[in-house]
């Protein structure tokens, strides 16, 4: 695609966040040019919420008017915006469900079991009102150990998929080596020894974890976040997918909803439905300082209620 006709990608992300790592790389594959906006670590989170209506959970993508929230969602609208190279194949979404969830809380496990002590109380703090429970580091402590028995059989499973090609997608990568590399490039990067120590016996896993690093995340370019948020003010968003009127909801195009994770960051989103499919929900919020937004969930991972 030529980079005139390219969409105007936005992602909203910090350098460290796990989950950004996976569109950055969506970003190399598909050789595209992106702006990145750089939001604090923790709250508050003054030019995205905005934007969002209240999420505030890492990353978001922006192009235009159209606020993408979750990962897969915005690897979805990265896919259907710009299709070549092909990433998604297959079970690749069960993939990625895989990695988002039962392998992160792996990695998760193993890297505050070794940086606990060095976690600024202010992080702490934050992920607690996140998660809307304790952030007990003294258990993460205790869960290390045999959640690195448990993150090694990840990475098992990732040595015997890499047994016929180079990357899990066959000889070039897809959205499943995206998603599996998220969870192996954040242990690598915040807890370097602990990485090494359990992929000593994956030397396929090792030589796969190189090729995806040398990938790159394309063609960044830095904005402010105050520029994010006139971008969004001066456009209108793009037309909406078909609402899916079989949807088992029953609900309509208007109805005022409240959208939520279930897992953490449960604040609700507040908007007015445009759009239900099967893999999609989208609400338009009409502020008085950006005007007509919509914002973009997965169905997988969210809950809706009417209002």
């Amino acid at each position: 695609m030529p980079p005139e006709m390219q969409p105007q990608f936005i992602l909203h992300h910090y350098d460290t966040s796990p989950f950004s790592e996976k569109p950055r790389v969506m970003f190399g594959i598909k050789g595209l040019a992106w702006r990145s906006v750089i939001q604090p670590v923790i709250m508050p989170k003054p030019e995205l919420v905005p934007l969002t209506g209240g999420y505030r959970r890492i990353p978001v993508m922006q192009v235009g008017a159209d606020v993408y929230c979750d990962t897969q969602v915005i690897l979805a609208e990265i896919e259907a915006r710009a299709p070549e190279p092909r990433l998604v194949r297959g079970g690749d979404w069960a993939v990625n469900i895989w990695a988002d969830r039962i392998f992160f809380q792996a990695t998760v496990a193993v890297v505050f079991g070794a940086i606990g002590d060095n976690v600024p109380a202010a992080f702490i703090a934050d992920r607690e009102k996140l998660s809307g429970r304790p952030f007990d580091m003294a258990a993460m402590k205790a869960a290390a150990v045999p959640m690195k028995a448990q993150w090694r059989a990840h990475a098992a499973w990732i040595e015997a998929g890499l047994a016929a090609d180079d990357f899990l997608g066959g000889s070039t990568p897809s959205l499943a080596d995206v998603a599996a590399y998220m969870n192996v490039w954040w242990l690598s990067a915040a807890a370097r020894s602990q990485a090494e120590n359990l992929l000593a016996s994956f030397p396929r896993v090792d030589a796969w974890r190189g090729r995806m690093r040398a990938i790159g995340h394309g063609d960044r370019s830095e904005v402010s976040g105050a520029e994010a948020l006139k971008i969004a003010r001066d456009a209108e968003p793009a037309p909406a997918p078909a609402h899916d009127a079989s949807d088992p909801l029953s609900l309509s195009p208007g109805d005022l909803i409240n959208v939520s994770a279930d897992d953490y960051g449960r604040e609700p989103i507040a908007g007015h439905l445009v759009a239900l499919t099967p893999q999609r929900i989208v609400i338009a919020r009409d502020t008085d300082d950006l005007g007509p937004l919509h914002v973009h969930f997965p169905r997988i991972g969210y809950l809706i209620a009417r209002v």
